[in-house]
Formats: structure tokens, C-alpha cells, sequence
């Protein structure tokens, strides 16, 4: 089980959680309770054991809306011998959803628009504060059933299309334009007017003016003004929102001058077609939302993105085939960025900062005070992805003004360096820095201390140059790891970034490798960054995974880059939520000091917190932490993807990646965690998601949680009834394995709940049955 200690608690919390404990002495999470719980909700029975069930009732769901019974505290170390997953949105007992808008609503002037897929990030901008406003979200990937042809290599025995149900046309039964293109208008993000109802619920404002979508194509009619091939592909059908637009995008900072328009790849400019892959974002103080582009890389297995390998220009290297890319001529270091809309302003070009870098972009949080320079904070969310910080060089008058967006424009960009003492520093990304990548050897020390050998070897991907170690070609990545380091990493050491870029926008366009280039940490896939209200120097991050993969490796100093040891309870490498305190009062120092708060994993393993793969988090107005988990479709419930029964290998004793024991937690969930009082510290679980889905975007709009049904029924066949059964082998409290039999429909219907009905990624509205007299959502 985990413990915590008065100390450890008051050092992540500060002292605000001082009620939190009694006494000096260890308490294991589940004697916390006992101290006087004040819980306002009855936590959801989630299919592994928590602490909080030792001592509290728990809501048990038995089918959908609401339906469910309560247990009581678990006296048999949290076990429960079986338990039915329910394809619904399931929430404690006091709380009840509903649906704002889904995929495929068409709440837009144009009839032909309509609200795009798979529903990630939800932004809220006030016209009349919480009675009012403009929801932002964004639209991240297309996925299966969807399509037949949007499906993994492992499930292309699943042959469903909910494309014409949904939208209510046939989409292509080919990969050629008009599916190509169809795929990049599901992209992007929509702005859509909501407003409560007499009920108190909020609705679209069909057809407001306002409403309207920024999708991978937006701006497709500027293509014919450009000289090579693409000049005749300004559309992919008759539609009107297939016919290409001159809703364009333009880009700020250094990229934008120095590559966009100096280089000039597409004949196109500052000018930008589209904005994709949309995952995370922010909402900024003044108004604006922040979206943010992830997965734009390329392949032609996931044809639906762009090309991520660049040249010292700046340029990308080659379209690749059979992609959006290659299709409409979309250069890709163009995409990869964090976009800035104003969802009042139809009339406001969107844009892409570039001074924030280029990569795998998850989100990004702002620190906004006036007389002070403009911080944010953001994400790489790959494996080895780093942890930024932005620093404007001019300072702010009045956080709501409009003009502070000029601030994204020109300023310092910082890469966080982590140090296993605790302490750390944000490194300069700038052509003056040294070069001093971090040894693989360095990196995968620990691991290879424990287990004798790393996972990738430890690689480490730096820019590929001519003529260093061996090399006869520009652009793109090289990898550097334990086979090669004697002979490879000297040819990187001792240089400056401008050695390896031909202009600070070129070393911008490239920021994953030019961090690693000058030796930031490869972290655990930062999956969001949230500052905290009440102590603006904390930024606590959510670190989803720490396996290493095809990227590159994570810091196993810093980061439990694997499961290091035989024993059924040792540590679990699921990810972690951390944080950082900034040493400077301003937060424009360039030290600070990183703490872990939790640990993913079984919470009856070693420091193991009770949840996998921490995603998205949000604060609520009573300064509550709220976090959801991404736990990979492929793991839910043990099953592997496809429409055959295709249960997973899972091991305890096993060690290295250890990802499949992640279907222990049964579907993706969200939780709370107190930061004072009786209950500090305990994984509160609130409530799951339907099969197949994750839940993404929390946003709190006064007494409403906003939330996102994400990908329900993935890359599985529409639910008709299948159940499928199979023996979890998972850990009570104790650390003891034992065997859960587990119930699931394969596939999904949510939000109708009608079998054979299409499943739809969906925002909802969370609220309570009965408001709580102090106005508090718990």
C-alpha cells in the first residue's frame, strides 16, 4: 500500500494540509479516512481496490443512468470477486450527466457543417459568466468504427462504419481525396455557443453566428496561388464544407520569419492551411483559447498527419506517401503548434506562436500577473518528451487585455533539466547554448542496474547532420544509444545549437531534438501542466507513462521507467503526478525544485497511488485537484483490440514493460484528490467512462463539470450485446494477488445506450442532484 507521512504531505501540499494527518507517525492511505471524512459524494466502485473503500461506502453501477447499488466499506482488502463494466457514463450516486453536443450535431450556420470527432480538450470564454458562454473543443484523431479504412492492423477484422448513421452521407470506401479530406475536417476543433436551459442545463445556441469550425483544411483555397501541383487542390468534394475556404491561419515569432517566409516551402508564406491533431490546450486570460497540435508525425499505416523530420532550415524533409500531408500539400513545419483563437472574434485570424516550440504539443497553462512577464508552462507528449516554460520579454499591464496575446510573440523558451536530487533548471533553447546531450548510458542507469539491461537501449534521438558520426545526409533524427554512445556522442558534445540550425526558427521548428541536443530531460510524456490558483510558484504535471518507446528513452533516475523486480507488488511504471515549485517568487528564475506526489499503479503495490496513466487535470474552485487516466485502448479490461476475443498476457511477476497490467483498472476514470482536510492525499474515484473511451477536457463552469467522452467503443464493432467474460489476475491492498472475473460488453452505443446504435464521442455536463448549500460542486 502507499503511505504518506505528515512531513510528505506538508511538503507537496503546503500548509494548507495540515488538517490532513494527526501525529507524526506513518499512516497507510486507508487509516486517513478514519480521521474524520468529509466527503460530500459516495465514490464510484472502480474494479480495483482503493484505500477509500476500507471505510466508506461505495457507489456500485449495475446499468445505465444512475441505476446501481451502494456497498459498504470493504472488509476483504478492497477485493471484489467480480465485477460488470457499464457502457455508460457512471457517476456517484448524487451527481447525474447529459450530453451538450456530439459528433456529427450540426449546431452551425452552414447545415453542412457539423461538430467534429473525438472530442478532447473543452474551453469555456463567459459572455454572461456561468448562465452563457463559448465552448471550445477540440477534435484530436479519427479512429475505428468510424471508418472500415480508420483501423489498427490488429483489428481489421472490424468492418463497422458509423459514418453515414452519424453524419448521414457515405464517406469513401478508398483512400483518395475525398476520404483523405474528409478525415482532416474531423480534425481541428469547433466554438459553439451553449446556454442553460430552464432546467439549468446548457444547450447549443443552434446556428448562432459565432459558431463555426477550424479543422486540418481550413484555409484549402489559398492553395491556388501556389506554383507547384497543389495549385489545383483547393477542395475534396461539392459540399460547401468540403469546397476550401480562405480561412487560413498565420504564424508569429521566429518560425514564422525565418522559415515560413524566408524558406518559403510552399510558396505560401506566413500563410498556414489548417490546424490538426488538436489534444490539450488552455484558456488564456484574456479570453482566448490555446489548442494544441500533437500528433502530426506522419506514416502511412496512420495516414492522417503530416511530416515531423526537418532539415537545418527549417523545412521538412519529404512529403510521405498516402498521407494528408502528401494529399493537400501541407508542409509540416507548419503543424505542431499551439494555435490562439478567439471564440468572440469570428473575424480574428488564428494563429500559431511559434516562439513556444514545435513538437508533440499536449497543453499548455498560464501565469498572467500585472507588472510581471507572461509565463506558460507546456507539454511534449511523446516518450521522452520534454517539459517547457515560455518567458515573454515584455511584461503585462492588465492580464484580460486583448494585447497580451503580443507578448506569445517574442520572448525565451526553456526546456526543464531534472536533477535526481530534487532540484532542477530551465535550460535556454536559443543558438548560443551549448550542446551537452545526457549519456544513454546516464539515462538508462538505473534500469541497467536493476535488470542489466534497458529497454531501446536507451536511445536518444539527436538531428542528424553530415558529416558527425558517420553521417552523409541532412535532417531528420539520428539515434544515439548504448550500442553506439563510444563512438557517436562525441561528435555531438561540445558544439553550440548553432552549429546544427541555420536560424533560431529552425532550431524552433526542430525543439524536441534541439533539447536533447543541449541536454533536457526526457521525461514520462507530460500530459498536462496546471498552475496552481492558490500558490502561483506550484506547477503540478501529469506524467502519463514512463515506459520508453520508439522516440526515446525516459530518465530512469528521475522517472520508473519499468517494473525492476520479480516480486507481484514492486513498483509499477504507469506514469506519476508531480510538481515543481518555481525558487523564484515571480517565477521567471531559471531554478527550481520537483517533488512526486503520486506513483501509478496498483495501489497495492509498491507506492502504487491506485490509478495508470494520469491524462488531463483541472483545479475546481475549492482548490480539489481532478485527474482523468488514458490507459491505452488496447489494455482496457485485458482485451486487446479487434472485434475477437483477444485477452492480454498479464503478468505480475514479469518485469520491463509491463503496459497490458493496466487492465486491471477496467475502463478510463476520473478522480479527485483533496489538497487539505480529513481526505488530503486519498484517490477519490468520482466516476468512469463508457468502454473504449477516455474521459478528457474537464473544465468546471460554476456548478457544471464539462467533460469529454473521448473515442467510446474504439477500435471494436458496435456494441450488439456481446459480452465478453474473462480472470483478471490483480493485487488487493495487501499486496496479495487474486483473481476478478470481469464482465464487459465488447464495443459501445454511449450516449444512447441503444444497442446497435453508433457510439459518438461526446462533451456532457456533470452536475449535482441537489446543490450543496456553500455552492461547492463536492
Amino acid at each position: 500500500m502507499s503511505y504518506y507521512s505528515r512531513r510528505q504531505l506538508l511538503t507537496f501540499f503546503g500548509a494548507s494540509a495540515a488538517a490532513a494527518v494527526l501525529g507524526d507517525t506513518l499512516l497507510n492511505q486507508g487509516a486517513v479516512a478514519k480521521t474524520g471524512s468529509t466527503l460530500t459524494f459516495t465514490p464510484v466502485r472502480l474494479p480495483s481496490p482503493l484505500p477509500i473503500y476500507l471505510d466508506n461506502a461505495s457507489f456500485l453501477a449495475t446499468g445505465y443512468n444512475g441505476q446501481g447499488t451502494v456497498l459498504p466499506p470493504n472488509t476483504e482488502a478492497g477485493r471484489l470477486a467480480s465485477f460488470t463494466v457499464i457502457d455508460d457514463v457512471v457517476l456517484p450516486p448524487e451527481f447525474e450527466y447529459y450530453p451538450i453536443v456530439a459528433w456529427g450535431d450540426r449546431v452551425f450556420p452552414n447545415p453542412d457543417d457539423y461538430f467534429g470527432y473525438n472530442c478532447d480538450f473543452n474551453g469555456y470564454v463567459p459572455i454572461n459568466g456561468n448562465i452563457e458562454g463559448y465552448l471550445w473543443t477540440n477534435h484530436e484523431y479519427v479512429s475505428g468504427p468510424f471508418s472500415p479504412l480508420v483501423r489498427e492492423a490488429a483489428q481489421n477484422d472490424v468492418l463497422d462504419s458509423t459514418f453515414r448513421e452519424v453524419i448521414g452521407f457515405d464517406i469513401p470506401t478508398t483512400r483518395n481525396r475525398a476520404f483523405l479530406g474528409e478525415l482532416a475536417y474531423n480534425l481541428g476543433g469547433s466554438v459553439v455557443r451553449i446556454r442553460r436551459d430552464a432546467s439549468g442545463r446548457f444547450r447549443p445556441v443552434n446556428g448562432d453566428s459565432r459558431n463555426r469550425r477550424y479543422h486540418l483544411l481550413s484555409g484549402l483555397a489559398i492553395n491556388a496561388e501556389r506554383t507547384d501541383a497543389y495549385r489545383t487542390v483547393t477542395s475534396w468534394g461539392d459540399r460547401s464544407h468540403q469546397r476550401g475556404d480562405n480561412n487560413f491561419l498565420i504564424g508569429t515569432g521566429p518560425a514564422a520569419r525565418e522559415v515560413f517566409e524566408r524558406v518559403n516551402a510552399d510558396g505560401l508564406g506566413n500563410r498556414i492551411i489548417g490546424t490538426g491533431f488538436n489534444c490539450s490546450g488552455g484558456v488564456s486570460p484574456w479570453g482566448n483559447v490555446f489548442s494544441c497540435e500533437e500528433n502530426f508525425q506522419a506514416s502511412t499505416a496512420f495516414f492522417n498527419g503530416v511530416q515531423e523530420n526537418t532539415q537545418p532550415n527549417g523545412t521538412q524533409t519529404e512529403y510521405i506517401p498516402r498521407t494528408t500531408g502528401a494529399e493537400f500539400g501541407l508542409v509540416g513545419e507548419k503543424y505542431g503548434w499551439v494555435v490562439e483563437i478567439d471564440p468572440a472574434d469570428p473575424n480574428f485570424r488564428a494563429r500559431k506562436h511559434t516562439a513556444l516550440g514545435r513538437y508533440r504539443w499536449e497543453n499548455i497553462t498560464f501565469r498572467a500577473e500585472a507588472g510581471n512577464r507572461l509565463i506558460t508552462y507546456m507539454g511534449d507528449d511523446r516518450r521522452s518528451g520534454h517539459t517547457w516554460k515560455y518567458i515573454s520579454n515584455g511584461t503585462i499591464t492588465n492580464p484580460t487585455d486583448k494585447a497580451n496575446s503580443r507578448l506569445l510573440e517574442d520572448g525565451r523558451l526553456y526546456a526543464a533539466r531534472y536533477n535526481p536530487n530534487g532540484t532542477g533548471e530551465w535550460v535556454w533553447l536559443d543558438l548560443t547554448t551549448p550542446t551537452n546531450p545526457i549519456k544513454p548510458s546516464d539515462l538508462a542507469s538505473v534500469e541497467l542496474a536493476a535488470l542489466g539491461t534497458a529497454q531501446q537501449n536507451g536511445r536518444l534521438r539527436l538531428p542528424r547532420r553530415n558529416g558527425i558520426a558517420g553521417q552523409t545526409v541532412d535532417g531528420g533524427s539520428f539515434i544515439v544509444d548504448l550500442t553506439n554512445e563510444s563512438t557517436a556522442l562525441s561528435g555531438y558534445q561540445g558544439r553550440r545549437l548553432s552549429d546544427f540550425y541555420r536560424s533560431q526558427g529552425a532550431m524552433l521548428v526542430d525543439a524536441y531534438l534541439a533539447a536533447n541536443l543541449m541536454g533536457a530531460t526526457p521525461t514520462a510524456r507530460p500530459e498536462d501542466l496546471e498552475v496552481n490558483p492558490r500558490n502561483l510558484r506550484e506547477v503540478f504535471i501529469s506524467y502519463t507513462d514512463g515506459t520508453p518507446g520508439g522516440d526515446g528513452y525516459v530518465d530512469s533516475r528521475i522517472f520508473q521507467v519499468s517494473k525492476q523486480q520479480t516480486a507481484v507488488d514492486a513498483i509499477q511504471s504507469h506514469g506519476a503526478l508531480f510538481k515543481i515549485t518555481e525558487d523564484s517568487q515571480d517565477g521567471t528564475g531559471l531554478t527550481f525544485r520537483w517533488e512526486r506526489l503520486a506513483q501509478g499503479g496498483e495501489a497495492g503495490s509498491q507506492q502504487g497511488a491506485g490509478f495508470a496513466n494520469v491524462d488531463n487535470l483541472a483545479f475546481d474552485n475549492q482548490g480539489n485537484l481532478w485527474g482523468v487516466t488514458d490507459v491505452s485502448t488496447s489494455n482496457h479490461n485485458g482485451f486487446n483490440l479487434g472485434a475477437a476475443d483477444r485477452p492480454n498476457t498479464m503478468n505480475h511477476n514479469a518485469t520491463g514493460g509491463i503496459g497490458s497490467l493496466t487492465g486491471v483498472f477496467g475502463n478510463n476514470f476520473i478522480f479527485v484528490i483533496k489538497l487539505e482536510g480529513p481526505d488530503a492525499g486519498l484517490v477519490l474515484p468520482f466516476g468512469y467512462g463508457p468502454n473504449r473511451s477516455e474521459f478528457s477536457g474537464p473544465w468546471f463552469v460554476g456548478d457544471t463539470l464539462v467533460l469529454s467522452s473521448q473515442h467510446p467503443g474504439e477500435d471494436e464493432p458496435v456494441a450488439r450485446g456481446q459480452v465478453r467474460t474473462r480472470t483478471i489476475p490483480m493485487l488487493d491492498l495487501n499486496g496479495e494477488l487474486y483473481n476478478q472475473t470481469r464482465r464487459v460488453v465488447a464495443g459501445s452505443n454511449f450516449p444512447t445506450n441503444r444497442s446497435g446504435a453508433a457510439p459518438k464521442p461526446t462533451v456532457v455536463g456533470v452536475r449535482r442532484k441537489q446543490p450543496l448549500a456553500n455552492g461547492a460542486f463536492i
